[in-house]
């Protein structure tokens, strides 16, 4: 089943859902398109508006820090979690199609433009004048290189997180840059939370498929539960709790 909401469903009015979705794990494969305002309520300042925006709801600039999707969702305990662009033609479908695939839950964020509200509000990351320093797309297994693999992530060295280094001659390993590990949880959590000045991160950040889904749990649960004792049915398993008559 596929669920499709933007960031005012999925991040404010439906984040509740959104959490224990991803944290029971449930199959599907949820598509959070986010293009950072309440679009169909006539832009109204949204949890991933940047800062200092200008909206109806906020007509002196917000003052409010965004909510990174992709960072919730990793939090939850999600298996599956991507992101991408609206426009980018072949890293998208690359990851709906692996999102599909994906046993349990799937959460892939899309940066989405708005143009009658929030026009430009990811121009910083997708304009093609500075693509290519802004963004930083991942594969897994290779190393996170950007700016035409002049630049790439390596570990911070005087505190945590990922700090930008250059790539001489001497290639990548020489400047310490890391390796892409879509298994690994910190990293995708490092990952998620990249904004500007520092390159975004687009791709699959984390995958590490459960052994069974919820759903198959349930399966497996339920046909346990009728070895154990045939001929059991649903009235016998409620009346094993204290239960109550209701007169007339």
């Amino acid at each position: 089943m596929w669920v499709v909401g933007g960031d005012g469903d999925m991040l404010a009015i439906g984040t509740n859902h959104l959490v224990h979705a991803l944290r029971r794990d449930l199959d599907l494969v949820i598509l959070v398109v986010n293009n950072a305002i309440y679009g169909l309520t006539k832009g109204q300042a949204s949890p991933t508006t940047p800062p200092g925006t200008r909206t109806p709801s906020t007509p002196a600039g917000l003052l409010e820090r965004p909510l990174s999707a992709c960072s919730l969702a990793l939090a939850a305990g999600a298996r599956f979690v991507a992101r991408s662009v609206d426009v980018h033609q072949k890293q998208l479908p690359e990851i709906l199609v692996r999102a599909r695939r994906h046993p349990g839950t799937a959460m892939v964020e899309i940066l989405q433009n708005c143009v009658i509200y929030a026009d430009g509000a990811w121009e910083a990351i997708t304009d093609k004048a500075h693509a290519a320093k802004a963004q930083l797309l991942l594969r897994h297994g290779e190393p996170l290189l950007f700016a035409d693999g002049r630049k790439g992530l390596a570990p911070a060295r005087h505190r945590a997180g990922l700090e930008v280094v250059e790539v001489g001659p001497e290639g990548w390993q020489a400047a310490g840059v890391l390796v892409h590990d879509e298994r690994d949880r910190s990293l995708a959590t490092l990952l998620a939370a990249l904004e500007p000045p520092m390159p975004v991160a687009l791709g699959v950040l984390y995958a590490d498929p459960a052994p069974a889904s919820y759903e198959q749990l349930v399966r497996e649960q339920i046909a346990a539960e009728r070895a154990r004792a045939p001929g059991l049915d649903l009235a016998t398993v409620i009346r094993r709790a204290p239960t109550w008559t209701v007169p007339g």
